[in-house]
C-alpha cells in the first residue's frame, strides 16, 4: 500500500515532499492537493510517466492532461503565444482554477497524448503542489479518480480508486474549500479555449464550467468569450 504522508505535520511534510520528488524523478505517479481537487501527477516531460498516469485513471490518449506550472512566466515558455485576453485572465485567476489551452510551444519535447498540437496550462492555488512544481518544473496533472468516477476531494479518497498505482500521496486536507460548493456544479478547474483566439480565427470558448464562472471571466475579457454551451473535459 503507498504511503500517506500528513502534510499539516512537519516530518511528514519533509519526507513527502521529498519522496514526491523522487517519484517524479523516477517517472512514477504522485498524488497532490490542489486548490480544485486532488491531482495525480507525472513528469510533463517523460512519455512513459505521462502514459503510466493516463492508464491509472484508466484513460486514453484521446484525454491528454493539463499540465500545471509554479509561476506565470512558465505560460509564455510553453505556449506558442499568449493573447491580450489570456495574459487579462492569467493575471486575475492565476494561481486559481482556471485552465487555459493554447496552441503549444513548437520547440516543446514531450507526448501528453492526442494534444493536437495544443496545450492546457494551470498555476494552481495550493503551498504544497506550488513548492513541489518549483522543484520538479512543470507537471502533467489529472484529477484523482478513475474516470468515470467522481474527482476526489481527500487524499484518501484518492487512494481509495487509485492504490497502488501512485507511489506517493500527499495529503493537504480537504480540497476545494476556497471555492463555494455547488451542488450539481463540476468542483474541478474551468477550462478556457484560448486557441482560436491565439490564431486570429474566433473567441475564447469555455470547454468546462468549474469553479471560475462565466459571468467573472466576463468581466474581465468581454465579448472575447460569447454565450455559448457548455462541453466536458476532464481535469483538474
Amino acid at each position: 500500500m503507498a504511503p500517506i504522508y500528513d502534510c499539516s505535520v512537519d516530518s511528514e511534510l519533509l519526507s513527502g515532499m521529498r519522496l514526491a520528488r523522487a517519484a517524479i524523478g523516477r517517472g512514477e505517479l504522485v498524488v497532490i492537493p490542489t486548490d480544485t481537487v486532488y491531482g495525480v501527477a507525472a513528469d510533463a516531460f517523460s512519455p512513459a510517466a505521462v502514459q503510466r498516469l493516463l492508464d491509472a485513471k484508466g484513460r486514453g490518449r484521446q484525454s491528454p492532461p493539463p499540465v500545471l506550472v509554479p509561476g506565470i512566466p512558465t505560460l509564455a515558455a510553453l505556449a506558442e503565444s499568449v493573447p491580450p485576453e489570456v495574459d487579462a485572465l492569467v493575471k486575475a485567476f492565476w494561481p486559481g482554477g482556471l485552465t487555459i489551452v493554447l496552441p503549444a510551444a513548437p520547440s516543446l519535447v514531450w507526448d501528453l497524448g492526442e494534444t493536437r498540437g495544443t496545450v492546457a496550462l494551470r498555476m494552481p492555488q495550493d503551498t504544497i503542489a506550488l513548492e513541489l512544481l518549483s522543484e520538479t518544473g512543470p507537471l502533467a496533472v489529472s484529477s484523482a479518480n478513475l474516470t468515470g468516477r467522481p474527482a476526489a476531494r481527500t487524499a484518501a479518497e484518492a487512494e481509495a480508486m487509485l492504490g497502488d498505482s501512485v507511489s506517493v500521496y500527499l495529503d493537504g486536507g480537504e480540497a476545494g474549500s476556497a471555492y463555494e460548493r455547488v451542488e450539481g456544479k463540476d468542483s474541478s478547474s474551468t477550462i478556457i479555449d484560448a486557441t482560436a483566439l491565439a490564431s486570429g480565427s474566433g473567441p475564447l470558448r469555455i470547454l468546462r464550467h468549474g469553479v471560475i464562472s462565466a459571468e467573472q471571466l466576463r468581466e474581465v475579457v468581454g465579448d472575447a468569450l460569447p454565450e455559448e454551451s457548455a462541453e466536458t473535459r476532464s481535469g483538474t
